[in-house]
């Protein structure tokens, strides 16, 4: 008999090695394809805070709007939160996780009051911050925070942080939405920066006194607040001394 070989013959016209292999069908009806779905547990709220360090003084500034995209949620929101008789933080970002570590701190706070019988002094509540800051550093708390006060020394102090933790003391620090139309007129008149013929600042403070300091963020805010839709509406500005904090509200741009 002749044998015939398995590969002798030709293949099939549909099995043409010319044409790719085609497995698609058509959908069955009421069959929906695959969806990705995704889920964002942060949200930027806006706004923006400030902080100068003077040589018997500190100011602490920050706005009162609270937003979401091109949605207003709040006119009346603060970002400043007094942590002692000389000491206030102000903190921008997320404001679920800015309430969370509000919380978190004020604990820790009345916690260490106990235990010691005095209040916690503003470079121990700068590294419990940084500490609690990094101890989220695989879930970050979404804020940006500035920590103000006086030092042992009656000097003014501003401790300047990222949302992990890192920190350092500086004389001035801005941050938030306004951060970019704000940071250059600082730098110039505070750390007087691109002024040739200007003395330089005290190594951890500013030149300036507090009434003219005061001015120089008034002016900053209300600046920011005619040109960042995420900025406006108050400004809350706390002046520190060795007596104590006083609070002043300053109206911004409403709309």
């Amino acid at each position: 008999r002749k044998r015939v070989s398995l590969f002798s013959r030709r293949p099939p016209a549909s099995m043409s090695c010319t044409e790719p292999l085609r497995l698609s069908a058509a959908p069955k009806a009421g069959v929906r394809g695959p969806h990705e779905r995704r889920f964002n547990p942060y949200d930027h709220n806006g706004g923006t805070v400030l902080a100068v360090a003077g040589t018997n003084f500190a100011i602490v500034a920050g706005d009162t709007r609270m937003s979401s995209g091109f949605n207003i949620l709040s006119r009346n929101q603060s970002k400043l939160l007094q942590l002692t008789a000389t000491t206030v933080l102000a903190t921008g970002g997320f404001r679920g996780d800015v309430s969370t570590l509000q919380k978190l701190l004020k604990a820790k706070l009345v916690e260490y009051e106990h235990k010691h019988g005095e209040p916690m002094k503003v470079h121990a509540i700068a590294q419990m911050l940084a500490n609690t800051l990094y101890g989220r550093r695989f879930f970050p708390y979404y804020t940006w925070n500035i920590l103000s006060g006086m030092d042992e020394n009656g000097v003014g102090c501003v401790y300047s942080y990222d949302p992990v933790g890192n920190y350092e003391r500086v004389r001035v620090n801005v941050t938030g939405s306004g951060e970019p139309l704000i940071q250059p007129l600082l730098d110039n008149q505070f750390e007087r920066q691109h002024q040739q013929l200007a003395s330089k600042p005290p190594p951890l403070s500013v030149g300036q006194d507090l009434a003219e300091a005061t001015a120089i963020v008034k002016d900053a805010f209300y600046s920011a607040g005619e040109r960042d839709i995420y900025t406006g509406d108050t400004m809350e500005v706390c002046v520190i001394t060795k007596d104590g904090v006083k609070l002043e509200s300053f109206e911004l741009n409403v709309d």
